[in-house]
């Protein structure tokens, strides 16, 4: 009682100093809350370093670097994020971490030849022009509508469904066990466990299915001796991360277009978390403090390579989770900033993470990547597509993201600095989005009423044999029919439709 005394107490005074956000709680409720926000977005702050490392070919101790590193990144950024420093920091309860939408142009540079060192250098010189653009994304960010950043967000999630194939294979297409049942069979397992963690009752079981998923996972694995620990000792406990691990990051014209492409992606995801969370506070967000947030952004993921981390973004499942628990307090996620800066100097916590059967990483994982694919079509379910070209906006858009996905040899035949650029599929479907919406939303010279089929099939039609029926006056409310007295008018259903039932 005296717990929820404190909160009502520290709530009223955020509430007389107009800024809900700087309302302050008890230290181990803080905490407590804040350790909250790090097991909800664990699961995502540690899949893109699996991913690229992975792709990169790393062993499990330099995937543990990796891991640690981008803990410790996304803490110290989440920290800047919050408390904030003069012109930078939104100073609002966002969680900073390793962004997904540039895992697949991350990929697609290490295929591509450049290594790790270049994917490092292309997010350093990428992240600086965005810092540099940042007074002028205010100005750039109409041309990111929800048709442009639903396609975005869709086709990462679907570009790393290949990622999570792969996993629940084996991870190693040389393996004798690739593809085998048992490998398929501990995937889908941990898929199943997904599902039935995420239907309970209990929300809080249900926001950390993914990671339970693969604590169970591993121990059932474990059970059946498809797990291996030995190497989680080989290596320090406690250690700083050491700059420029992998060697000095190299800087390439084609790797650096190409990230810079994920930059304005971030840039306008962050912005649309920083309204959003703003208007779940109820607080005032104006375009200064939009700046300040996305300076932060970019001056974290500028930095990050330095302690061999990548591009860091707000985390929008956080942004749900101060929704769902109504705690405001930027203090409390400024302490899950810290909670993650001190798992980050114990890369033995990374070495266990890689040591999670690659079979369970790929159950997990076709949940956890279909929910960013699923993100993005519920924006793109906001896109108005009545009487415009939004659908074919979208149709080609998708299907030219899609197409080094379904052919990886497709650009093969290039030149190197294009083939890096649209061997990835998310670069591919971001240029292809933002041209088309500029050519038939901001370009309307020459537009008609009707250009093509794709306009004609989204308009409303209804049969004139419909129409009869109707007297002069009805009206349709709430899914009832009124007449002109404001009677209801009964409506049975028809013959066809109750045997369907």
């Amino acid at each position: 009682m005296n717990t929820k005394k404190k909160l009502a107490a520290t709530a009223a005074r955020a509430a007389r100093s107009g800024r809900p956000e700087d309302q302050r709680l008890p230290l181990g409720s803080t905490f407590a809350y804040g350790l909250q926000h790090v097991l909800t977005m664990y699961g995502g702050i540690i899949a893109p370093p699996l991913i690229i490392g992975a792709a990169a070919g790393m062993s499990s101790q330099d995937i543990g670097l990796l891991i640690a590193a981008c803990l410790f990144v996304g803490g110290l950024a989440t920290i800047l994020q919050t408390i904030g420093i003069p012109f930078f920091g939104s100073r609002l309860p966002l969680v900073q971490g390793v962004s997904f939408a540039g895992v697949s142009t991350m990929v697609a540079i290490v295929h591509g030849g450049g290594g790790i060192q270049a994917v490092f250098g292309s997010v350093i010189a990428a992240s600086l022009i965005g810092l540099l653009i940042t007074p002028l994304f205010s100005k750039i960010i109409r041309f990111f509508p929800p048709v442009v950043t639903g396609v975005v967000i869709t086709t990462i999630g679907l570009t790393l469904m290949p990622v999570a194939a792969n996993w629940a294979m084996g991870g190693n297409s040389k393996a004798p066990d690739y593809g085998s049942v048992a490998n398929i069979g501990l995937a889908a397992v941990t898929m199943a466990i997904v599902l039935l963690l995420s239907k309970v009752g209990n929300a809080a079981i249900s926001r950390l299915s993914i990671l339970l998923a693969m604590v169970l996972g591993t121990l059932i694995a474990f059970a059946v001796g498809m797990a291996d620990f030995s190497k989680v000792a080989q290596g320090a406990i406690v250690a700083f991360p050491t700059p420029f691990a992998f060697g000095p990051p190299t800087f390439e014209v084609a790797s650096i277009i190409s990230m810079l492409i994920v930059i304005l992606v971030t840039l306008t995801e962050t912005s649309a978390d920083i309204i959003a969370v703003g208007d779940i506070v109820g607080t005032k967000v104006d375009s200064r403090r939009i700046g300040d947030g996305l300076r932060a952004d970019m001056l974290s993921s500028a930095i990050s390579p330095l302690f061999n981390s990548f591009t860091q973004s707000a985390f929008a499942q956080n942004v749900g989770l101060v929704a769902i628990t109504g705690v405001k307090s930027r203090f409390v996620v400024s302490a899950g900033g810290l909670i993650l800066v001190v798992l980050g100097l114990l890369p033995v916590l990374g070495r266990v993470v890689a040591s999670v059967p690659t079979p369970v990483l790929g159950g997990a994982g076709v949940v956890l990547f279909g929910t960013v694919a699923a993100s993005g079509i519920r924006t793109l379910a906001k896109v108005e597509y009545r009487n415009n070209m939004n659908l074919i906006v979208v149709a080609a858009s998708l299907g030219f993201g899609m197409i080094p996905i379904a052919a990886p040899t497709f650009y093969d035949k290039f030149p190197t600095w294009f083939s890096t650029i649209f061997h990835s599929g998310i670069s591919s479907a971001a240029l292809m989005a933002i041209l088309l919406n500029l050519l038939f939303n901001h370009l309307k010279a020459g537009n008609s009423e009707n250009q093509s089929v794709f306009v004609a099939g989204t308009d409303r039609v209804i049969r004139q044999e419909d129409l009869k029926c109707l007297a002069e006056g009805d009206r349709y409310e709430n899914g009832k029919l009124f007449d002109c007295d404001g009677k209801e008018v009964p409506v049975e259903q028809s013959r066809i439709a109750a045997d369907e039932h």
